[in-house]
Order: structure tokens, then C-alpha cells, then sequence
């Protein structure tokens, strides 16, 4: 197995070293996305970016199925799903005993140990050390006995009541309160699993050299691309198609159905190009050496389409590629400072309602269908709150406010509000001229609505980490924010306006709201399926109600990519579990 496995390095660094066409047998997948991520620790895979990357090269517990839609939970690093206790408040799982982590010099004779229930166990309660910097300790915050931030987390010394490891397959974990989401976190890439040996080694360093037990390992990553190869040590069997959710009418013309039956991953080798240009993307997909699939930018999205509703793909770009339209998992909104006082809530209720009138009215200044005409290509889709129509939870008696600049003016006129007493605000985005025209279109929107021009302010940020820290600090007022979903259920949403998530959590507004955060914490909870949905709208209303954000729209998605590339792709809740299950024609049988 060892020389085997030396036969392949040196190959592959063979390949490394020269042109890859002249290669013909080495499967090579090229993939193009819009941002590069600044680490590849799950503990801060907080983004899309490297949300696709850490599942290629870590494992989790659960993953979702490569082909099922909606999005259906299987077992990956655990041998099944939990077995959970009556009252809901312990889960027992139970992990592989053929798991092995990636050969790498941090192990002992550089070769993968096996994995167990000590690494669950322990890569879940690093994200509560202080040293680990995660961004997901939201995910088991209050969850998970034992398990509070501040505490330094030894591999060797764990002492955390609620991980519980019973033997090296085995993890029981005690929650605090039943948590019937729990699985879905375990399939986060914030969850995935890391050998403390290359964390403690490497340091902050961990990031850019990551060692997993998933599919790939990491040759190669830069501020332009990631490459990575097979990890000899991954060893899942085969492609069972069927349980992966494979439809042969939904699914056909795509060369799925010969993956069936064997092992994977199926290329060689995984090249993932980090490309911010809109058409600098498509540039490289259009090049027969660039990138095999792109997501189309909406600003093209009329170069590949000849109808919009219903859509529909032109002719000589079904000839040429595959392709495939879906609703994003997310949306995108307008956020609002609730710090600013004029804003926000405030403990006189006469002007916490006037503060929210304006608000409501603020909302109705602004006109989606423009936004979606200039910015989606008119085939984004307009809803109500943070639950899109893409969840179960999904509410289709509550609609969104028109667009009225007349009906906003009369309406923050009635609540007290003049042209000498609005409040200054402030609009922060990004760097880049597609954030300069969002800006304008929500000036001029609402100075169409009577708000005083001067009062209107644009202030810029170099770069989207910037932005964050601006929202974040409560520098700015106003913020057009996109919010992609880690996994499909509503609460994920919802906690972007629960109190204790305030600023540095994900809760950017820094909401606060009694009765929310009260229904929040009886959802979360709640073990009933159907009383959970009944929960989920309520909260859902009160957003809507309280006039917590300016939204909303579901984007969406274009991907195209080449005819000898044999895959459906997934930005979204799926991210880099697709990965494993992309297969090329080799170049000699193109």
C-alpha cells in the first residue's frame, strides 16, 4: 500500500513539472470561483469559498447525498445516525474503524493514523479555545454540555462532561436541551474533523497546510488557485447512484449513470482557480486549457439565455455544454444598523415605534424589481423575511411590501419624521463598480422617496473582510448583504436576528428583540417537526412585522460547464460535497 502510494507521488509530481496534456490518462477537473478563502481550517470556514474546499479535504460525521433534491442527510465519517435518547438530550455515534487521516510528516513515519471518536470528540471543542479564532462556535453555543468559550482545549487532557468518548468508535455527546438540528450541524464544514498532531504543529499555520482524512489532499495553494490529488488513504467503496439520489429522467444526458459502481473520488487531480473578475471567469471557461464550469454572473446571464420566464438556455449553448439553473440556498437583503438610535430599538415605546416606522418605510423606497431587472437579470424571486421558498418552512401567504416611494414618504411623514430631523445614513460596501451601482440605485431611491440628498452617505471599503468589520463595529448604517445557507433548515436564518448572536456573531444588525429571542429558543428546541415549521413562520412574521431588514430576493443560479465533464455541480448547501463525484473523459477519449 505504502509503495503503491510512492508510485502516485512521484507520478504526480512527474505531472507537476511539465504541460498537463502530455498526460493523456490523468483525469484533471478544473473549477473557477469568485473569491479565494483565507484559510482552509474548518474552524474558519465561514464562507463559500471554503466551504467548498474543507469538505474535499476533511471528513464530517454526515454529509448530504451527491444527487437528492431537497437535501437529504446520509452518513460519511459515522457509520449511520445517532442513536438519541427519548428525551432528546444524548446522542450516541458511532464512527468508522477504516478512517485513516492523510499521509503526512506530522504523523509518526509520515504515514495517516486511523481516525477516532478522540478527533470528533476533540476537532468539535477546539472551536471553544480561544486560540482556535473560530467563527462557528454559534453552531453548538449553549447546545452541548460542558462545552463554554474561554477554556483552553488540550488533545490530551479533553474534559468537556457533554463529549463523551466511550471507546475509539464511539462519541456520546450531552446536550443541555433537546437540539434536533444537531445532525445537521455535524455536516457543516465547520465540523469537519483535523489530527490535533498537524493543528499543534503547524499553529496558525494550519490553514494554508491542512491535513484531513476526506477525499483529496491539499499539493498547492496561493492567493490564485488551490490543486489538490487523491488521498490514497480515503477508501468509501463505491457509487451507489441510487442512494445517491440519482432520477434517470431528471438527471439524463449528463454521463452521471457511468459512475455507478465505481470507487471514489474519480479524477485525479482537482484544480480550483480563485478568479474575482466576473469576465475574467468566464474568459477562462470560454479557453480550452481554462476553467470546465463557471457560474454564470448575472450581467451575462443575457448572452446564454433566450428566454427568462420560463427560462430557458439558447440553443448553441445546450450544443456546446451542460447546463443547469437553480434558486440559490440564501438570499441576499439590506441590513440595518440597530445601534444607530434612530434606527434601532429604544426604550421609550413611542419612539421605538417611530424608529420603526421608518424603517417599514425605508423598505418600501426601495425598488426590488429594479434591482432585479439591472442586477439578477429579472429571474431573481422576491419574498417576504429570511425563509425563501426553497425551505418546507417557507410561508406563501406572507408577501412582500410594494414598492411605493409615495406611500414611504406619507408613511415616516405620519410617524413624526421631517427633512430637518431624518437620520444621516450611512451606506458601506465593498470596493468595485457592480457595489457603486447598488449604492446609487438605493440613493436614488430614496431620494425619489423625499429623503433629503446630503443625508445620503456612501463610504467604501477596500475589501469584503473590511466591510465585515465595519458592520460589524457599527460604522455603518445600511449594507446589502448576501446570506448563503450551511444547511437547509429556516433556523439557520433565523438566528441572524437572536439577540445573544449580536455583533461579533452573525446577528450583524445587533437585533434585539424580547419576544424573538424567547420563540427562538422554543424552536430551536422543539422536537415536533410541524409544531418546529409553526415556530419557524412565526418568527418569520415578526421579522417582517418589526421591519428588521430591507429584503428580500432569492438569486438565481447559472452554471455551465464542458461536455466532457461528467458531474452536477452545487453551489450551494452541498458545496465540495460534489467533489468526490465529478468524473472527466480522459483527453484521448474526447
Amino acid at each position: 500500500m505504502r509503495s503503491a502510494g510512492l508510485m502516485l507521488l512521484a507520478f504526480l509530481a512527474a505531472c507537476d513539472s511539465g504541460p498537463l496534456d502530455q498526460e493523456p490518462q490523468l483525469k484533471v477537473y478544473r473549477h473557477a470561483i469568485d473569491g479565494a478563502p483565507a484559510s482552509l481550517d474548518p474552524a474558519q470556514a465561514n464562507n463559500t469559498y471554503a466551504r467548498l474546499l474543507v469538505p474535499a479535504i476533511f471528513d464530517t460525521l454526515y454529509r448530504y447525498k451527491y444527487l437528492a433534491r431537497p437535501y437529504v442527510l446520509t452518513p460519511s465519517l459515522a457509520v449511520s445516525f445517532p442513536t438519541v435518547s427519548a428525551d432528546g438530550l444524548r446522542y450516541d455515534i458511532t464512527i468508522r474503524s477504516d478512517a485513516r487521516f492523510a499521509d503526512s510528516p506530522v504523523f509518526k513515519e509520515g504515514r495517516g493514523r486511523r481516525v477516532t471518536a478522540s478527533d470528533v470528540a476533540w476537532s468539535i471543542a477546539r472551536h471553544f479555545d480561544p486560540a482556535t479564532r473560530s467563527g462557528a462556535t454559534w453552531l453548538w453555543r449553549d447546545r452541548i454540555v460542558g462545552l463554554d468559550f474561554g477554556q483552553a482545549m488540550s488533545p490530551d487532557e479533553l474534559d468537556v462532561a457533554g463529549l463523551e468518548v466511550l471507546d475509539e468508535t464511539t462519541l456520546r455527546i450531552h446536550l443541555r436541551e433537546p437540539f434536533p438540528t444537531l445532525v445537521h450541524t455535524l455536516a457543516t464544514a465547520q465540523s469537519a474533523v483535523v489530527p490535533h498532531e498537524a493543528v499543534l504543529t503547524s499553529g496558525t499555520g494550519f490553514g494554508r497546510q491542512p491535513v484531513g482524512s476526506g477525499p483529496f489532499r491539499l499539493i498547492e495553494f496561493d492567493e490564485t488557485q488551490a490543486v489538490l490529488v487523491n488521498n490514497e488513504n480515503f477508501d468509501r467503496g463505491v457509487v451507489d447512484l441510487e442512494a445517491e439520489g440519482y432520477d434517470p429522467e431528471l438527471h439524463a444526458g449528463l454521463g452521471i449513470e457511468s459512475i455507478d459502481g465505481q470507487p471514489y473520488p474519480l479524477i485525479d487531480r482537482l484544480e480550483v482557480q480563485f478568479i474575482s473578475n466576473a469576465s475574467a471567469r468566464w474568459n477562462s471557461f470560454r479557453s480550452r486549457s481554462g476553467a470546465d464550469l463557471v457560474m454564470v454572473p448575472p450581467e451575462l446571464a443575457a448572452s446564454i439565455l433566450s428566454d427568462s420566464h420560463p427560462l430557458q438556455f439558447r440553443d448553441d449553448i445546450d450544443a456546446r455544454y451542460h447546463s443547469h439553473s437553480e434558486p440559490e440556498a440564501g438570499f441576499v437583503y439590506y441590513g440595518l444598523n440597530f445601534g444607530n438610535s434612530s434606527l434601532g430599538g429604544h426604550g421609550d415605546s413611542g419612539r421605538a415605534n417611530r424608529n420603526r416606522e421608518l424603517r417599514c418605510a425605508l423598505g418600501q423606497a426601495l425598488d426590488w424589481p429594479a434591482r432585479n431587472a439591472r442586477f439578477y437579470h429579472g429571474i431573481g424571486e422576491r419574498f417576504a423575511g429570511v425563509i425563501p421558498p426553497t425551505l418546507a418552512s417557507w410561508d406563501r401567504s406572507l408577501t412582500p411590501e410594494s414598492f411605493s416611494p409615495d406611500l414611504a414618504r406619507q408613511r415616516w411623514e405620519q410617524s413624526g419624521w421631517t427633512t430637518t430631523n431624518l437620520p444621516t445614513l450611512v451606506y458601506g460596501h465593498q470596493s468595485g463598480t457592480q457595489q457603486v451601482q447598488h449604492f446609487e440605485m438605493f440613493r436614488a431611491n430614496l431620494i425619489a422617496a423625499g429623503y433629503p440628498p446630503d443625508r445620503i452617505k456612501q463610504r467604501v471599503f477596500p475589501t469584503f473582510a473590511e466591510l465585515l468589520r465595519g458592520i460589524h463595529q457599527g460604522e455603518i448604517d445600511v449594507f446589502l448583504m448576501g446570506w448563503t445557507m450551511a444547511y437547509p433548515d429556516a433556523l439557520y436564518n433565523l438566528q441572524l436576528f437572536y439577540g445573544p448572536n449580536a455583533s461579533p456573531g452573525v446577528n450583524t444588525s445587533r437585533y434585539t428583540n424580547s419576544q424573538f429571542d424567547a420563540t427562538f429558543e422554543r424552536a430551536r428546541r422543539e422536537l415536533d417537526p410541524n409544531r418546529r415549521i409553526e415556530l419557524y413562520r412565526e418568527l418569520n412574521e415578526q421579522i417582517v412585522e418589526d421591519c428588521a431588514i430591507m429584503g428580500s430576493m432569492v438569486r438565481t443560479r447559472l452554471h455551465l460547464w464542458k461536455r466532457h465533464i461528467h458531474m452536477l455541480p452545487d453551489r450551494e448547501i452541498l458545496g465540495g460535497f460534489f467533489l468526490p463525484f465529478v468524473d472527466v473523459e480522459p483527453p484521448g477519449a474526447r
